[in-house]
């Protein structure tokens, strides 16, 4: 006779995402599995004097969500000066003023979070801008979605950066067209400063927000907000060789409370050594709860500060259309001699022609090695062309979208993002209902710290595509209905991470990693999303989040 369940959920409203049983009553999990679904009471045959039985009253039971982009190694700083919601250059002041009473001694001034529509006019921030605020003390400030990093006088100064200067290991030195001067924003931050080779520049030019122990600190807050999320598997999509000691570290000391896939950054130049240590640490973590293997690229940069590659100019430019990373050709060829390796590759694309730059090479790749279920993802997909809507199902590719991005108190009119594609291409924006309608796999995430960590909140965006204080939903074509967004954070996650034979629906046989709700989303009104919160949370069948 079998052993009696380790946990049984009964009385719940379960929602499988498995098509051949889409809903039951009740589910029982056995050594780490889950070992029965059902209805009624045919779950008391599975209880046994040991077993913790949950009565669900009527709450919705769900697959552990698959955070596909997240980056809990980057996380939120609370040493920094936190610039969320600053919507005026005098906001970003007193913030600072206020930071700077409660650490007097601070070497640097380290914030983060800075929205570009702080800034006047849509301009970028200069030098000149902080300066005011920071006085000699050297600033260094990024960007909401880390793309940017923002320099006073003072920090020019101390890392070197004169008009002489274009490019660091950290970033592109934008100047002012008129006295060649450095402005003091740097660009391609992402690219750049989050490589290991930038890490390590700024480690020894004394920042301290890429201090390890810094890092170490954002990371285990992170996996905490990950527990209690219901995030029972993070996908951090961006990591060089020396971030992976920290993952380990947070498993050796039992902070990681999810399971977590890491994917390697893959920079412009990356040679053939660079790829046998990134296919060997790939064969040392092969875990279940710390697998290394997937490569970040990048074939173009962000909207706002008119980075990203679009295929006609930005709105107000007669031909600025931003740069792609690679030639196209070049780009081609890297994608494909990393598809015959066998590599999955997670390739950041937000502009139109970035992102057919990025499907034509996954053309390119099947035509010459053959095709291969290699589930190559484009990721964000923020502004595509129609015509590029089918190719993501008939290359096997992923759509890795981030719902939150597409709020309209984020990315919609009278914000940077909207105002830089300029009105005719909105219907571009995001097209999550275009693409699920087309057959490709969505899988959904957070990108945290770019937004918020929460599911719930991107569910709320995904079905409603308003402001989290509602209003006028921007773009509502594309929204999709509550049962597709919840695959998206679930099955389609797990699937885009070849993770969907053991997780990301509740069917007998896999892994028992599983979240118990407040609430039924599907008797809500969507307003009611965002008051939901995650009452339980269990990996491998043990409970790692329970709600006081």
């Amino acid at each position: 006779m079998n052993r009696p369940a380790d946990l049984i959920v009964h009385n719940a409203h379960v929602h499988t995402v498995d098509d051949d049983r889409p809903r039951a009553q009740a589910l029982a999990v056995r050594g780490g599995r889950i070992a029965w679904i059902g209805d009624g009471d045919g779950w008391r045959q599975l209880a046994g004097p040991d077993t913790e039985v949950v009565d669900g009253r009527g709450r919705l039971l769900l697959p552990g969500f698959v955070d596909s982009h997240n980056h809990v190694r980057l996380g939120s700083d609370a040493a920094c000066v936190q610039l969320a919601g600053a919507g005026s250059l005098a906001e970003i002041g007193r913030r600072i003023a206020a930071w700077l009473q409660a650490n007097p001694h601070a070497p640097w001034v380290e914030a983060e979070a800075f929205d570009y529509s702080a800034i006047p006019g849509g301009a970028m921030p200069t030098a000149a801008d902080l300066d005011p605020y920071t006085g000699d003390r050297p600033a260094f400030v990024l960007s909401y979605d880390v793309h940017t990093a923002w320099l006073n006088t003072a920090a020019l100064r101390r890392l070197g950066i004169t008009a002489g200067t274009d490019e660091l290991p950290f970033g592109t030195v934008r100047k002012d067209p008129r006295t060649g001067e450095p402005t003091g924003f740097l660009t391609d931050f992402a690219t750049r400063g989050l490589s290991r080779e930038g890490h390590r520049a700024l480690r020894a030019a004394g920042v301290p927000w890429a201090d390890p122990e810094r890092q170490y600190g954002r990371l285990c807050a992170s996996l905490d907000l990950a527990a209690r999320y219901g995030i029972t598997t993070v996908v951090e999509p961006q990591n060089s060789l020396d971030d992976l000691a920290l993952f380990e570290r947070a498993a050796a000391e039992g902070r990681l409370r999810s399971r977590l896939v890491a994917a390697l950054f893959h920079p412009r130049g990356t040679g053939e050594a660079d790829l046998a240590e990134f296919a060997a640490a790939g064969r040392r973590h092969a875990g279940d709860r710390f697998r290394v293997g997937p490569l970040k690229l990048y074939i173009d940069d962000v909207v706002e500060p008119h980075t990203a590659a679009l295929l006609e100019p930005y709105a107000g430019s007669h031909s600025h259309r931003g740069e792609t990373f690679y030639p196209p050709e070049e780009f081609a060829e890297v994608l494909t001699r990393l598809d015959a390796a066998g590599f999955q590759a997670f390739v950041h694309a937000t502009g139109d022609r970035g992102i057919r730059t990025v499907l034509d090479a996954v053309e390119h790749a099947r035509r010459v090695n053959g095709p291969r279920d290699a589930r190559h993802q484009v990721v964000h997909v923020e502004c595509l062309d129609p015509a590029d809507v089918p190719r993501f199902e008939a290359l096997g590719v992923v759509a890795c979208m981030q719902p939150r991005h597409c709020s309209p108190d984020i990315a919609g009119p009278g914000r940077d993002w909207a105002e830089a594609v300029g009105e005719h291409r909105w219907s571009k924006a995001w097209p999550m209902r275009s693409l699920h309608r087309a057959g490709a796999t969505l899988a959904f995430s957070s990108d945290w710290n770019v937004a918020e960590m929460d599911p719930m909140v991107g569910l709320y965006t995904a079905v409603t595509r308003q402001g989290l204080a509602g209003g006028e939903p921007w773009m509502p074509a594309e929204t999709v209905d509550l049962a597709t967004a919840l695959r998206g954070y679930t099955l389609g996650s797990a699937r885009a991470n070849f993770l969907d034979d053991r997780l990301g629906s509740l069917t007998v046989g896999k892994l028992a990693d599983l979240v118990l709700l407040s609430a039924d989303l599907f008797e809500l009104d969507p307003r009611g999303i965002l008051d939901t919160r995650v009452e339980l949370g269990v990996l491998d069948g043990e409970v790692v989040h329970r709600a006081g």
